[in-house]
């Protein structure tokens, strides 16, 4: 005859230290406090393992899930707080804060963009055919985002004037 094997209260009692607690006391502290008073360093590390404890680190995924669904972040959850946040700042006439909070809400709908773009070189190195060869390549690339097609520009008549300072009024014409 088998008993079937269940968690104790002193089990429990870590388990929820452990994850209620979590940043605020160490594993060890939460196995002193449930009850291990000898060796909390060696029991917390042995109650956490699936190996030698299953139940233990079982019941410790279940909290730590129920912690994540109750406290966690998802998109829903986000953009309402967020809503919430706006009109409570519009309410108290925060203009700043309600348009931050407005901001965010686009940010994490993905209505911004935030995009860095890091240049290396240096046009003044190029020779006219490379500099309108890069052109041709810029409007080709983006011909979605730009109202033109690259055939409406006659990049072979163009005519660029050599400047030697990038300070100065440099045209394209």
């Amino acid at each position: 005859m088998t008993r079937t094997p269940i968690l104790t209260d002193r089990q429990k009692k870590f388990a929820e230290l452990l994850v209620y607690n979590e940043g605020k006391m160490s594993p060890a502290e939460c196995a002193n406090e449930a009850g291990y008073k000898t060796r909390s360093r060696q029991s917390a590390s042995e109650l956490r393992n699936p190996r030698i404890y299953p139940l233990v680190a079982k019941y410790i995924g279940e909290l730590r899930e129920e912690v994540q669904e109750k406290y966690g972040i998802n998109f829903e959850k986000h953009i309402t707080e967020l809503a919430k946040i706006r009109n409570e700042a519009l309410k108290k006439g925060a203009w700043s804060a309600a348009v931050n909070a407005e901001v965010s809400r686009g940010k994490a709908g993905g209505l911004y963009v935030d995009q860095k773009l890091i240049m290396t070189g240096n046009v003044d190195n190029l020779t006219a055919d490379e500099i309108k060869e890069k052109l041709r390549k810029i409007l080709s690339d983006n011909k979605e985002l730009i109202n033109i097609t690259p055939d409406e520009i006659e990049l072979d008549k163009l005519e660029l004037e050599p400047k030697s300072n990038l300070d100065s009024d440099s045209t394209i014409q």
